[in-house]
């Protein structure tokens, strides 16, 4: 996976790798020339006291080594645009793919793990590019040329090289070996990091309310110790790498000193020929330290590449259609017309269906309501008609065609949904109601608010439609989040309205003076309602009563009443008997 993604990726960016390839080619040729020229230095200049060959090569030797930096900065340069030009676009493949999921893949991964997959994990894979680009690149350079010019500088020690190199390449091979399951552990130790704090977060209101600091604390500090000590058993791992390396690397130094002094003693070898042998040799064995710290990388971005390939590679359980429909005159109905025809729904792996049979038509210019005790299955029917989740049996219809033979934002843009927890983004008010219908005018945003019973407290608020929403509303109250959520429906004037227990924030008397604006800033649309409170839905002109999964009454609020004993027992428990009646 992380071959594929990094040929996918990087195909953009292949402009700045071959720059990268040609600078750290440039700076490897330098680098393999200097131990050359100074072997020529100690044995041609200072054994014969030619100061001005000496001052000759050694100006040669300055302008190469400016050159090399001139190369080494530049490659980095290219190779770090590299780099984060491919972690821009893996990112934006997988908020994308992200954003193509349904309720049920995002529910499988998570927020807390889809979050470390776009941040952290990315992240990785991204500081593997940039360390190959700089580091990487030059390695294979450095070892293959030095191989050669310490070759041709003595062949009688060349046995040195084809004894270090692979003592180096077992040791350190064996250490990696170790760490990559500690790696993968890591990650997902950090989702749990994330989740943990993500949730404390989200209910820190809770855990203060019922004194649940000391708990939550030992609980995070829970997985913060996991995530610890993970990370210094893989660290001590990582630590032995570089002692074996300089072990090997000094052994060899001493090596080459050792066997090359009998051969400059016996007039085989000149004194800047061992000098430059032993430079190649560090350079050979360096270049392979610089593919060990690459090696110890690597583990720990497959890993990342892994779990990013998931989410990737990932297909949503909604797909849009090989040959999409369109709403027509033909169909014969409204857009706006919601009919499900035996609708069956069970979660993967679940054993029993949430729902069972359900059937019903939701007409145009008429508002149908859906009430039932908690665990009846009433989100769940509300998840499949905008098709955030697919029937597993039966099929849902809009405006007479099935919804899975329509495109998702073709459908969607025919649908206002306000879900049971009204989100707001960080923004400003105009900015959420704008969601709605981008090129809304202030008008029409002042008669959504106005129909939402939210106008008068969004005057209030300092700079009106202007003013500031905190992420997820949390900067005004349940009541003003859920009727901003309305309004922000309203605005897009849609054919089919889905208020999914929406007024329960509401007071009585502005439920009231809600319900009556909507009958009128909605008339002709359709309107399905899923209410807990029976005060909601009294006027509505078809009520269904689920239980179970299953519809077991329909018909209006006064048919149900006599025909209904589920329905009468909601009503005995939250209504009067005078109301009631």
């Amino acid at each position: 996976m992380l071959w594929k993604l990094l040929v996918e990726y990087l195909r953009p960016q292949r402009r700045l790798l071959i720059a990268v390839v040609v600078f750290q080619l440039a700076q490897s040729i330098a680098s393999l020339y200097l131990p050359t020229l100074n072997a020529d230095i100690i044995d041609e200049g200072v054994a014969k006291g030619d100061t001005g060959y000496i001052l000759r090569v050694g100006s040669l030797m300055l302008f190469i080594t400016l050159l090399q930096i001139a190369c080494a900065v530049t490659a980095v340069y290219f190779g770090a645009k590299a780099a984060m030009g491919m972690g821009r676009d893996l990112r934006g493949a997988i908020f994308t793919r992200v954003g193509e999921f349904s309720e049920q893949e995002v529910t499988r991964f998570g927020a807390p793990s889809l979050i470390t997959r776009s941040t952290n994990d990315v992240q990785q894979v991204q500081q593997l590019v940039l360390m190959s680009a700089t580091l990487m690149v030059a390695a294979p350079m450095l070892s293959i040329g030095g191989v050669i010019m310490a070759i041709r500088q003595d062949v009688q020690l060349s046995w040195l090289i084809a004894v270090s190199v692979p003592v180096l390449l077992i040791g350190v091979g064996i250490i990696i070996s170790r760490m990559v399951p500690l790696f993968r552990s890591m990650q997902v130790r950090i989702d749990t990091v994330n989740r943990v704090l993500r949730e404390q977060l989200a209910g820190i209101r809770v855990v203060r309310a019922f004194v649940r600091e000391d708990l939550e604390t030992a609980r995070f500090a829970q997985a913060n110790d996991d995530v610890t000590d993970t990370a210094l058993r893989a660290g001590r791992l990582m630590a032995l790498a570089f002692p074996v390396v300089m072990l090997v690397l000094n052994v060899s130094s001493v090596a080459v000193i050792w066997f090359g002094a009998f051969r400059i003693e016996d007039g085989s070898m000149q004194v800047g020929t061992l000098i430059a042998f032993l430079s190649y040799l560090l350079q050979i064995l360096m270049s392979v330290m610089m593919a060990t710290f690459m090696a110890v990388m690597i583990p720990r971005a497959a890993v990342s590449a892994d779990r990013i390939g998931e989410v990737l590679e990932m297909e949503s359980s909604v797909r849009p259609p090989a040959h999409p429909r369109r709403f027509g005159a033909s169909d014969g109905v409204g857009r706006g017309e919601l009919e499900m025809r035996g609708v069956v729904f069970a979660y993967p792996g679940a054993q029993q269906p949430v729902l069972s049979g359900i059937t019903f038509t939701a007409r145009a210019g008429q508002t149908t309501a859906i009430i039932g005790s908690t665990g009846s299955g009433k989100t769940t029917l509300v998840n499949l008609m905008p098709r955030l989740f697919d029937a597993t049996g039966g099929a849902v219809l809009m405006g007479g065609v099935d919804v899975r033979e329509l495109h998702p934002d073709l459908l969607w843009g025919h649908i206002g949904l306000v879900p049971q927890r009204p989100y707001l983004f960080s923004g400003t008010v105009r900015s959420n109601l704008l969601y709605g219908k981008p090129d809304a005018t202030e008008d029409e945003l002042w008669g959504a608010l106005a129909t939402a019973q939210a106008q008068d407290f969004v005057r209030e608020m300092e700079g009106g439609l202007d003013a500031p929403i905190s992420q997820g509303g949390t900067n005004v109250s349940g009541g003003q989040r859920q009727r901003l959520a309305i309004a922000r429906a309203l605005v897009k004037r849609p054919e089919l309205y889905i208020f999914d227990d929406s007024f329960s924030s509401l007071d009585t008397a502005t439920d009231a003076r809600l319900r009556q604006a909507l009958k009128h800033d909605t008339s002709g649309a359709t309107l399905v309602v899923i209410a807990q409170r029976v005060s909601s839905i009294l006027d509505a002109d078809q009520i269904l009563v689920l239980d179970d999964g299953r519809i077991v009454g329909r018909g209006t609020h006064g048919e149900l009443l006599e025909t209904s004993e589920t329905y009468r027992e909601i009503v005995s428990s939250q209504l009067a008997a005078e109301e009631a009646a």
